[in-house]
């Protein structure tokens, strides 16, 4: 794993021989961010993401690249096998985690939202669906519905039949659709909900809280036992409201983009304390994903560039 906390690396520091760029290490930067990409799509995790590069860097390093017809798919292939091994680790990890566990949010990049479909899947209720699938399941999904792979590709990448991988990818897509948001929710209406929601934290309003939430919004919290969160999720507006609302005081709550949509970032003290992403429905907010775990907020410091 990598040191939490730590300030991102961009995988380029092994990959200098001497001050020598070579074909090899072309290659792997000139995909990088894409593989950064279905890594943490796969994971959830960035800074488990950032190990998986690593790993997949020095695979790739001593593979002779005379032999590769494609390396583009090369070394999807060569993430998406490492990622699974990851995977399973993190499944392992995740049964002994304190509370809810939630996406490490990224601070993205503006165009990012300009891609619906990669916004889509790099959200934080997209990547808490891909939570419910199981590890080969969530690559087949991920590489068939986000990265568009071929059969023949996903098959070479999770060690199945081409035949198996599309009876894989077509129960997949039927799980995901069963629990995905209906509704398409364009950016600006996500801004409208969370500028009012800012604007009832700010002032404390306990009424306006309650205007913009939905009467069954879920609240999530995931502390990681290293900060103070609820155990289970808070459901209902009043029950909500009550929360957010001891809140209000002392918070300075300012936008962002995360993970590839309006959120917000929360100060105490002028310290970071939480990523707030949130799931807007009819114009009001049915979900709220509050991270607070300070293992998970390093990648909110600085933008992250993802890509399919």
């Amino acid at each position: 794993m990598s040191e939490r906390g730590a300030h991102p690396t961009d995988t380029a520091e092994p990959l200098a021989r001497g001050g020598r760029t070579d074909a090899a290490t072309e290659a792997f930067l000139a995909h990088r961010n894409l593989l950064f990409t279905v890594a943490y799509e796969m994971l959830g995790s960035a800074a488990d993401a950032e190990d998986v590069l690593q790993e997949s860097w020095l695979r790739w390093a001593g593979v002779d690249l005379d032999t590769v017809l494609d390396r583009r798919a090369y070394l999807i292939r060569i993430t998406t096998r490492q990622a699974l091994k990851r995977l399973r680790t993190l499944g392992r990890r995740k049964e002994s985690y304190v509370g809810p566990w939630l996406p490490e949010p990224l601070l993205t990049t503006p165009d990012v939202a300009e891609d619906v479909e990669l916004a889509d899947s790099v959200s934080m209720a997209m990547l808490l669906v891909l939570e419910t699938l199981g590890p080969t399941e969530r690559a087949v999904f991920v590489l068939r519905e986000v990265f568009e792979l071929d059969y023949d590709e996903i098959a070479e990448a999770v060690g199945k039949s081409p035949a198996a991988v599309r009876q894989i990818a077509h129960r997949a897509r039927a799980h995901v659709a069963a629990r995905r948001p209906r509704e398409v929710v364009s950016p600006a209406e996500t801004r409208d909900a969370l500028e009012a929601f800012q604007q009832a934290v700010d002032t404390g309003e306990l009424q306006r809280l309650l205007d913009i939430l939905a009467p069954d919004v879920v609240l999530l919290t995931d502390g990681g036992g290293r900060k103070l969160a609820a155990l289970e999720p808070v459901v209902g507006a009043g029950q909500v409201a009550q929360v957010l609302h001891r809140l209000a005081p002392a918070a300075s709550l300012r936008p962002a983009q995360v993970n590839g949509h309006p959120a917000l970032i929360i100060r105490i003290g002028g310290r970071l304390d939480t990523v707030m992403a949130v799931r807007v429905e009819g114009g009001l907010i049915t979900g709220l994903y509050a991270v607070r775990n300070p293992e998970k907020l390093s990648y909110v410091q600085r933008e992250t560039t993802v890509s399919r």
